[in-house]
Order: C-alpha cells, then structure tokens, then sequence
C-alpha cells in the first residue's frame, strides 16, 4: 500500500501528476502515456497509487485539499461577514479556474472521482452555512435558515462546475460565482 507520507520527489510528481490532469483531463491516458508523459516509471507511479483510478482520485484528492487551504487562508485573511462570504465564493472560482472542461466532465463521468468532488461541494455548502451563521450571530445578517442557504449554494455551485449555467447564462464560472456571492450577501443582510 502506497504510504500517505511522501518523498520530496513524490510530492513533486503528485503536483505535475495533478497538472497535467487537471489540463488534459485522464479518460484518454493509460498508464503508459503517464509514466511517459511524467518521465517516471510506472513502478514510481505505483509508489502514489496502486492503479491508474487510484492516481486520478489522489490527484483529484490532492487538487481539492490544496485548493480548500488557499480559499480557507484568504477567508482567515477576511473579518467583515459579508466579504467573507464573498472571498469564500470568489476564491473558490479562482482555484477552479485552471480545470479544463474535458478534466471536469472526466471526474463526472468517473465515480470515485466524482465522489470526491461531490464531498467537497458538500463540505463548501457547509462552510457557507457556518460562514452565514457566524454573520447572523454577530448580528452582521439577519436571521435566516442557514441550512436552507447553504443548499441553494451547493445546487448553484454544482450547476456551476458541471457547465450547465454557462450555457444558460452565458457567465464565466468566475463570474456565476460572484453572482452567487452578491445574491447571497444581500439575501442575508439586515
């Protein structure tokens, strides 16, 4: 079993591992085209993961993780409740920004991926649940079902990423989010 502490030199192939994926996409790469394209043996791919789905969801679990630690530092970053709010969503467009669609439609189409992704939408609608029920303790926003809005989130940001805004919209996901974070900062506010 591939062990959770990493070499220097794993970390580093974990990181080009999740680059390359998250440009391209994986649907279309074998194992070969990996250790080919990473310029590593497959032997050393087997250090992070024992089969090709093993290194998509540690790429797609390393990608998440990494991306919840930058929007969680510009939040700690944040006091007023509304910009809170707003930098959550807007930090969590700008980290989605560098996936490609084929990467996206790729994790959709692959289950344990997708369940990957599927949890931290979860856990972003609870941040934005706890985020809107910080600002209504404080007496920032007005009294609301937080737990109601925290799922309007969490449906708006899956239509979000899975495109399908985008193409009723016509907003870049940048700009769907700020949208959300502008609704939901002024639904909430006293």
């Amino acid at each position: 079993m591939p062990s959770t502490r990493r070499t220097a030199r794993q970390a580093d192939l974990l990181e080009r591992l999740v680059a390359l994926l998250t440009a391209e996409g994986f649907s279309a790469l074998t194992l070969d085209d990996l250790a080919e394209r990473l310029r590593c043996s497959k032997t050393t791919l087997y250090q992070l993961a024992r089969s090709k789905q093993g290194l998509v969801v540690e790429a797609v679990k390393h990608y998440f993780r990494g991306a919840t630690e930058a929007v969680e530092k510009r939040v700690a970053q944040t006091v007023d409740p509304s910009d809170r709010v707003r930098v959550y969503l807007t930090t969590v467009a700008e980290q989605l920004r560098p996936l490609s669609r084929r990467f996206l439609d790729d994790v959709a189409d692959f289950p344990p991926a997708r369940e990957v992704y599927e949890a931290n939408t979860r856990m972003a609608a609870e941040r934005v649940r706890q985020l809107i029920a910080e600002g209504v303790s404080g007496g920032a926003f007005r009294d609301v079902h937080t737990a109601f809005v925290g799922e309007v989130a969490a449906a708006t940001m899956r239509q979000i990423q899975q495109g399908e805004l985008k193409a009723r919209t016509g907003l870049t996901d940048a700009e769907a989010y700020e949208q959300l974070a502008s609704l939901i900062v002024h639904a909430v506010s006293s």
